[in-house]
């Protein structure tokens, strides 16, 4: 019921400025045909916008077309047959995942044994080959050098031999670009492929540019996997001379202190004065001590990661809210899986913006540091390159940083299997293995009586990242020249 004639009026509204975000809307037209081919589906999702404007400007660009596969294409491929593995304990055959392709220095997967029922040789890569990864996460690439060459790789991994082998380099920087590798993933009309098979790679199109710039291209390619290659040979080399000057015998001739030696179980007693509060068994694994004890009779002095005199801090960020932008506006967020690859494939940017304080503190990656992962798969280590300072860690990755006269030491030390050991001793949690900072900072670092060896492994270390950091250097020039004398030339 109305007690009186007066109508509410609406108050107007405060006026302010509209701001337009710069950043590029994506779009694309889709012809009805199309439509009515992808099951008159309406969802942008079925129509890849980035992967059909790609192959409009390579089709409007400078160069003819031909396709990478095929008949009259540039590659020939395959891939393995499916075979059943008999995994061993150790074995002259160590295998690898096709996720490996794109760490620096990979670490196989296992070892299968001699009878295992399949042609062990075919499954080997060869220098010059271009590797893709063909399902799970697929059309990651790389190329085989030194390092990769004659390695067992598992059957699902795309190998690709180019008929001219001047043109992998070409093929692989192509594959790597983001114009290429969209067109890759999608067929003609533009819907996502889950899974490559050699045949796809015939549909796929690529400027056929001419020789000139081809081999410009591949010889940057070619010189960026030598740095790797010589980076991989100097961490061996420092590697050997620490075990040296320590007197390290291999992991499983140490002296270990189990009750039987010959039990088909690894039985092992802790005294009560040694059980740091900790009931997991994995804390008081016997290797541990058979390490410790060795390195106290041969190295000058143990310390740990938390002395002043090895690391300033050991950074854990915190968990945040994620702000994540296109890679213009933003930096990239690397996780545990990434921190093995020379060029990070992840696909997230934390916003500059939303972020500047925590990039300038905990997040921001920094130099004369060690990254490692605070979940899931712990034990790796990484130095840093140059080129990550511009980037970002998840709060899943922890930071030590350390001082360049001792921190490539240290990263040395930690990533021999000896360092893993006590890092993966500290290992806590149920469903994912986790570390916290002052584990970190409990692991313990010996200190070498030649201090001249000790320098010289630092030295060798820091020369790592300067190889590796030109050889990141070499390959953007390529994905440069690629872009602008190549896909958007006209």
């Amino acid at each position: 019921m109305v007690n009186h004639n007066l109508a509410y009026q609406l108050a107007p509204m405060p006026e302010h400025e509209v701001v337009i975000d710069d950043a590029p809307v994506k779009w694309c037209t889709v012809s009805l045909s199309e439509i009515i081919e992808r099951g008159k589906r309406l969802e942008a999702s079925v129509y890849d916008v980035e992967a059909k404007q790609a192959r409009e400007i390579i089709a409007e660009g400078k160069y003819p077309l031909t396709m990478l596969g095929g008949k009259d294409g540039l590659t020939t491929s395959y891939t393995c047959a499916r075979f059943k593995r008999i995994w061993v304990e150790r074995s002259d055959y160590p295998i690898y995942q096709p996720s490996a392709i794109v760490d620096i220095k990979p670490s196989p997967d296992g070892y299968i044994s001699a009878l295992t029922d399949t042609n062990i040789d075919a499954l080997r890569v060869s220098k010059g080959q271009v590797l893709m990864t063909c399902s799970g996460t697929i059309g990651k690439v790389s190329y085989v050098s030194d390092t990769l060459d004659n390695l067992i790789f598992s059957h699902d991994l795309l190998r690709i031999n180019c008929k001219n082998p001047s043109d992998a380099g070409y093929v692989y920087t192509y594959l790597k670009s983001k114009a290429g590798n969209k067109i890759l993933l999608t067929n003609s009309y533009g819907a996502v492929i889950t899974h490559i098979e050699p045949e796809h790679l015939a549909s796929v199109p690529i400027p056929n540019a001419p020789d000139e710039i081809k081999s410009k291209i591949s010889d940057l390619i070619v010189r960026s996997y030598s740095l790797r290659d010589e980076s991989n040979s100097l961490i061996d080399r420092a590697t050997q001379m620490l075990i040296d000057e320590l007197q390290l015998p291999a992991m499983d001739e140490l002296d270990v202190d189990y009750l039987k030696k010959d039990a088909p179980v690894e039985a092992f007693s802790v005294k009560l004065s040694g059980m740091d509060y900790r009931l997991d068994a994995s804390y008081h694994v016997p290797i541990v001590d058979a390490i410790m004890n060795h390195l106290k009779k041969h190295a000058e002095e143990v310390t740990t990661i938390g002395d002043s005199r090895i690391s300033k801090a050991v950074v854990l960020p915190g968990r945040f809210k994620r702000v994540y932008v296109e890679n213009e506006y933003g930096v990239k967020f690397l996780g545990g899986k990434e921190m093995n690859q020379l060029d990070p494939s992840s696909e997230k940017y934390l916003s500059k913006k939303a972020h500047a304080k925590q990039l300038e503190g905990p997040l921001g990656i920094k130099e004369n540091s060690i990254l490692t992962p605070a979940r899931g798969s712990l034990g790796n280590v990484v130095m840093p390159c140059k080129h990550f300072y511009d980037w970002a860690i998840s709060d899943n990755m922890m930071q030590i940083i350390s001082y360049e006269n001792i921190c490539g030491y240290v990263y040395i030390f930690l990533n021999s299997e000896y360092g893993k050991a006590l890092i993966r001793r500290f290992t806590y949690g149920g469903v994912v293995d986790a570390i916290e900072p002052w584990h970190i900072q409990q692991v313990q670092i010996p200190l070498l009586h030649n201090k001249d060896v000790q320098s010289k492994i630092n030295e060798l270390a820091l020369q790592v990242n300067h190889k590796r950091y030109e050889a990141y250097l070499l390959e953007q020039k390529a994905l440069r020249i690629m872009d602008e004398e190549v896909l958007y030339a006209k």
